[in-house]
């Protein structure tokens, strides 16, 4: 067994994924705490998603993380550590970790991500921009490319970056992500239908009956809980409806990124322009997403079929290259 192992780990809002460089695998689990009466743990991960909209009142459930950022270092640092231990039970020697971070993040932002990687001063932190790991993943040659864009649609928000010569020159991050379009189709179904559903649910249909491209006439059938009696009522839930509910919140997506598409430098933003955009993430899932954007930016868009998995797969290529290195910090 190895003194001193290695793990990749992406910290996404919704889901950790973590490479272990030994197994060579690739895990994931909700980022997800539970609590107890304000302060005893009673689970992480699928743990404690499994008590995500069912819990009694003391018990609190909740991601650590908020559109893709941290926010609450303690629950996120037991998050962390308690999945490095399912994974692959860490050594007590300390551990390396490639950890995914936001291009834009300040110095606080910086020792707080540190903080919960370091496990205690013990292990090694390495950061990786998430735009380098998805550019890596997707297969741009980052010391050669005059300009690509890369669009991560993630649970809670989407982050849009120019990278060129080998670094990110510009980020955005966008507060649209998997989880207002969740709460977009429970406000519609509530409006529509007189009938509350919760989030995963919501989820459920939006990967389901989320057509952004033809017009598509299907439905499903849900339970949720009536507005008036307050009692469980089933529903049948159109494409229709679930469509209305998302498409002005991918709209916006799409317009934001021609808004920083055409404040980029002239020569960035021809080169762009010719290769096209690079769209990954958990929320590219919905289907015919790529097409709507086409549609609304005018420009070229490449789905990534990598989608949630497309940053870790990049910390992977990072971790076994000796010529990546370099964008490991």
């Amino acid at each position: 067994m190895p003194i001193h192992k290695t793990f990749g780990v992406d910290l996404g809002t919704s889901t950790i994924k973590i490479y272990s460089a030994q197994k060579d695998t690739i895990t994931k689990e909700k980022n997800m705490i539970a609590i107890r009466n304000g302060e005893q743990v009673l689970a992480v991960g699928d743990d404690a998603y499994e008590m995500y909209e069912k819990a009694p009142s003391n018990i609190y459930v909740e991601s650590p993380m908020s559109f893709g950022k941290i926010a609450n270092i303690n629950h996120t640092e037991i998050v962390l550590q308690t999945l490095l231990q399912r994974a692959e039970h860490a050594s007590l020697l300390g551990n390396t970790l490639y950890l995914t971070v936001p291009a834009d993040m300040s110095e606080i932002e910086k020792r707080a991500y540190y903080t919960i990687a370091s496990g205690s001063r013990k292990n090694n932190v390495r950061m990786v921009e998430k735009s380098i790991a998805d550019a890596i993943a997707l297969g741009i040659p980052l010391n050669h490319t005059k300009g690509s864009m890369v669009v991560n649609i993630g649970a809670q928000s989407t982050e849009i970056s120019v990278v060129a010569e080998g670094r990110v020159i510009l980020s955005k991050i966008v507060e649209i992500g998997g989880k207002q379009l969740n709460e977009s189709i429970c406000n519609t179904v509530r409006r529509k239908y007189n009938l509350h559903i919760g989030t995963r649910t919501a989820k459920r249909l939006k990967l389901s009956l989320g057509y952004l491209g033809l017009d598509k006439k299907e439905a499903r059938k849900i339970v949720g809980i009536d507005s008036l009696s307050g009692l469980p009522r089933e529903g049948v839930i159109s494409s229709k409806a679930v469509h209305e509910a998302i498409t002005d919140l991918i709209r916006t997506v799409g317009e934001e990124i021609k808004f920083f598409l055409e404040r980029t430098p002239p020569q960035i933003y021809h080169s762009i322009i010719e290769e096209g955009i690079y769209l990954t993430g958990g929320t590219t899932r919905i289907p015919d997403i790529e097409w709507y954007l086409r549609r609304v930016t005018g420009y070229k868009i490449h789905l990534s079929g990598l989608y949630d998995l497309c940053t870790i797969c990049g910390v992977k290529e990072i971790i076994n290259s000796r010529s990546l290195q370099k964008w490991a910090k």
